[in-house]
Formats: C-alpha cells, structure tokens, sequence
C-alpha cells in the first residue's frame, strides 16, 4: 500500500443490493496527512425507474430535502459515473491495488461499487478505513472525545459526506490517537509481548 487514501462516498435508492440503485457518487483522494488532492468529482446518476418506484419513503423524503431526488433525470449512466471517478483516482493513485477505500460505514458502499462499478473497486486495495469504527471505539474508550466530535454538515449529498468523514478522522487522530511520533520501538515491542496470545501448544 501506498500513502494515499481513496475516500467514496455513495447515495442509493436504498440499501438492498437486490433491488436499489445508485443515484450519486463522489470521491475525494487525500494523502495519509488527510490533505486533499485536486478537486475531487461528484456525479449524479440517473437509475432505473423501478428503482425509484420502491424507494423506502424514508430514503424518498431524504433525498427531496437534499435536492437529490429532483437532480436525477438530468443525472448520468453508472458507466460514465464510474469512468469519471476512475479518471480522477488514476491522476492521484498511479498503482492499481495500492490504497484503500476510506468513509464512514463504507462496507455498504463496497457493496454497491463491487456490483455497478467493478473497475473502480478492484482498482483499490481490498482494505478499508472506516471512521465509524474509531467513532464507535471512541464512544466506548473515550466518551468525551466521542461527544464533542465535530457536527455533520453533509446532509446526505455524497461529496460533502466525504469532507464530513475526514474532518472526522482528522478531529479523532487529535483528539484520541497517541500524539506524534508514537511510542518507540522497545516500548512498542513490550506492548505487543504482553498482549500476545500464548502459543497453542
């Protein structure tokens, strides 16, 4: 793996693999320091109509308030989406199967990209990063941290639930992680000898 840090963000009609589809996808690249590079690319996809006529009312109302759902006629093919998204991780991850997939509860996100956009996900590395891992470690090791994490501005459009999720990392790597640089090697070296399992006889 390399330094960079490929962060997807998608909207759906809902969230079956069976019966919903995608209507938007964003993707920001940042290097392991959490700075962005270049513009990142936000595209909205037109879905099948049977997919927005068993949309969840829930997820409906959802998409009306973000402005969404009124964007969708005028929205793109998943294979133009997934060719501009491409284009743009290309220009900053230049090995295929390098960096990982970045987000907040991102497996679902997977989900969606392995079956509409397989280029796009088996060009990154089969890890992940979830900030909503270290969020539900915070909220159970560090309370304080957890309930003073910085506010939600995304309101559900993919880009900036992208620039939610690294604002996120960036406040929890300060607030939570060990400070820089670390422990050092002998200390490092101490704390996994005690926590290792015993050998199995």
């Amino acid at each position: 793996m390399n330094d960079r840090m490929v962060w997807i963000d998608c909207e759906m009609t809902g969230l079956s693999l069976t019966d919903d589809a995608l209507i938007e996808v964003a993707a920001l690249v940042t290097d392991s320091e959490l700075n962005v590079l270049g513009e990142g690319v936000d595209i909205v996809i037109r879905p099948p109509d049977a997919a927005l006529e068993t949309m969840p009312e829930v997820v409906r109302q959802m998409h009306t308030a973000s402005g969404l759902l009124d964007e969708l006629a005028g929205g793109t093919t998943l294979a133009d989406a997934e060719e501009q998204v491409l284009a743009y991780v290309r220009e900053h991850v230049k090995e295929p199967g390098k960096a990982p997939l970045c987000g907040n509860s991102v497996g679902t996100d997977r989900g969606f990209l392995a079956r509409d956009m397989r280029e796009l996900e088996g060009y990154l590395h089969y890890r992940i990063v979830d900030v909503s891992s270290v969020k539900e470690l915070a909220r159970r090791w560090y309370p304080r941290a957890y309930f003073n994490s910085p506010a939600k501005n995304g309101n559900h459009r993919a880009l900036a639930d992208i620039r939610d999720s690294i604002t996120e990392l960036r406040y929890y790597r300060e607030a939570v992680f060990v400070p820089q640089p670390g422990p050092d090697s002998e200390r490092a070296k101490e704390i996994a000898a005690r926590l290792a399992a015993p050998a199995a006889p």
